[in-house]
């Protein structure tokens, strides 16, 4: 089974410019795990959750492409839909945004039905150091491009992080295709 996927040119940096501007529009909740628990050790950002954002329709459209091919060419996965909004998150340096290694398969009603994740790098690489997406698939750590549009999609059981950001400030957009248990 093929871990991990990238999408080159995904969103185009206008249109990745245009996804941090409406999530800069809308109010920062301070991000927390599955079960509304907050744990600053093992995540610091802030997100958006772009289904409360006017304006932002045409980015779930592009998403659902993007996953469906890549569904249909790499993991052929069962899916059914998209439970959960999509999520703009930001990791600054102020606070060394981050979120430490964590699957998104979880317990949770929402968080037990999720097969495939996708993250999108919407940042310019040269705007922040650190905040490095790392996915482990085994022993080795495959780490994400970071050009801006590239959307990385793996299984959600993997465990994943996003490092320490050290200078500036990372945003990437997330989204989870559910569908039922995997067997």
């Amino acid at each position: 089974m093929i871990a991990t996927h990238h999408v080159p040119e995904a969103f185009d940096p206008a249109e990745c410019s245009r996804i941090v501007a409406l999530a800069q529009s809308a109010p920062a909740a301070d991000a927390r795990l599955v079960g509304q628990q907050r744990h600053h050790n093992l995540r610091r950002a802030d997100l958006v959750w772009l289904d409360d954002v006017p304006g932002a329709d045409w980015v779930m459209h592009r998403i659902l492409d993007i996953v469906r091919q890549a569904n249909r060419a790499v993991f052929g996965f069962d899916l059914d839909g998209f439970d959960e909004s999509p999520q703009v998150a930001r990791y600054g340096a102020e606070r060394q945004g981050h979120f430490d290694w964590h699957a998104d398969i979880g317990d949770g009603r929402l968080a037990a039905r999720r097969k495939l994740t996708m993250v999108v790098q919407l940042s310019d690489p040269k705007s922040y150091t650190g905040g490095a997406l790392q996915v482990r698939p085994s022993a080795n750590i495959d780490e994400a491009p970071r050009a801006v549009g590239t959307a990385t999609l793996f299984p959600s059981f993997l465990l994943h992080r996003v490092t320490p950001v050290t200078e500036g400030a990372r945003h990437s957009l997330t989204v989870w295709a559910h569908g039922p248990g995997f067997r």
